[in-house]
């Protein structure tokens, strides 16, 4: 999984996994999701991150079984 912040446009871009992209679906007009060939999710973008999401703060946890 990578988390790309683009300062220049303000986008944030989570890739979930390095598959190629079959279909890109418009979630809302800031908001796109990719999913692969069998409809699993490859991508998210979002637009205007800075005011739609909490970056620049991030965390990351894996909470075990």
């Amino acid at each position: 999984m990578k988390i790309r912040y683009f300062t220049d446009t303000d986008t944030l871009y989570i890739e979930f996994r390095d598959r190629p992209v079959a279909e890109t679906r418009d979630l809302d007009e800031n908001t796109v999701l990719d999913v692969d060939a069998e409809g699993n999710i490859c991508a998210i973008t979002v637009e205007h991150a800075s005011t739609r999401t909490g970056i620049p703060e991030f965390s990351y946890e894996q909470v075990p079984a």
